[in-house]
């Protein structure tokens, strides 16, 4: 059963992986064009006219992935491929999940858990490291950058885990809704402590346009929820027709 609900899981991911991206393509790209043209004249007004108008089709010309290979090729290959992954692991978090949580229906459940996807991975880290347009972040600090990221997920990530271990330790002597509130304060008190400890990153520079840079975080929180909306709403379609195919589960 876990198979057939992992490819399924599969080919969601990649369904709302594709509607993101045709999101993304009509609201995010804008952006990003904006976001690069104002980098380019920017060096251009910092290294001065002349020069970077004769360097600039060598820059083009040498780059190691056009910008028009980046909106074709490249990314249908990073959407399928990243689509099909978050999916599977959507799947196997579903398997697990599925008849444990109480008396809860699959696409409920499938719905509560990309809830809780698009809160606990995207919007909380998120508060701390919110996604910024090229022209944004200096080119040696991106390690750093993307470490401190993907830290704030863990975290993020490990607390949710210990919020459900206290709400289960705790349900039976406070009841069920104080036991919730229980758990919902060890993750605050779990995700303060990250954003504290883990560094402060503001990069933007002085004189970046602030309608670019609050339109494209709008449209990247826009494309995570659809994202994780189709994902929870097709998958759980796709289970609730193969568990209900293969019989109750105990």
């Amino acid at each position: 059963m876990t198979g057939k609900l992992l490819w399924r899981g599969m080919l969601a991911g990649i369904l709302a992986a594709l509607l993101a991206t045709l999101f993304a393509r009509v609201y995010a790209e804008p952006q990003v064009d904006r976001a690069i043209a104002f980098e380019a004249s920017h060096e251009a007004h910092m290294a001065g006219h002349h020069h970077e108008a004769d360097n600039h089709g060598d820059d083009e010309a040498e780059a190691p992935v056009s910008r028009a290979t980046q909106k074709s090729i490249g990314l249908a290959t990073a959407v399928v491929l990243y689509g099909a992954a978050v999916g599977g692991i959507f799947s196997l978090i579903f398997a697990y999940c599925y008849g444990r949580i109480g008396r809860i229906g699959p696409r409920t459940l499938a719905v509560l858990i990309a809830a809780l996807g698009f809160l606990v991975i995207v919007i909380v880290p998120g508060l701390k490291y919110p996604p910024n347009p090229p022209a944004v972040g200096q080119p040696d600090t991106i390690q750093m950058r993307t470490a401190a990221y993907f830290a704030m997920i863990l975290a993020s990530i490990v607390a949710l885990f210990l919020a459900s271990r206290i709400r289960a330790m705790t349900i039976q002597t406070l009841g069920a809704f104080d036991a919730l509130l229980a758990g919902l304060a060890a993750y605050v008190v779990v995700i303060a402590i990250a954003q504290f400890g883990l560094p402060a990153i503001d990069e933007v520079p002085s004189d970046f346009p602030a309608t670019i840079l609050w339109h494209f975080r709008v449209a990247s929180i826009g494309m995570q929820l659809i994202l994780w909306t189709t994902l929870g709403l097709a998958f759980g379609w796709m289970a609730e027709r193969c568990l209900s195919s293969a019989g109750p589960r105990r």
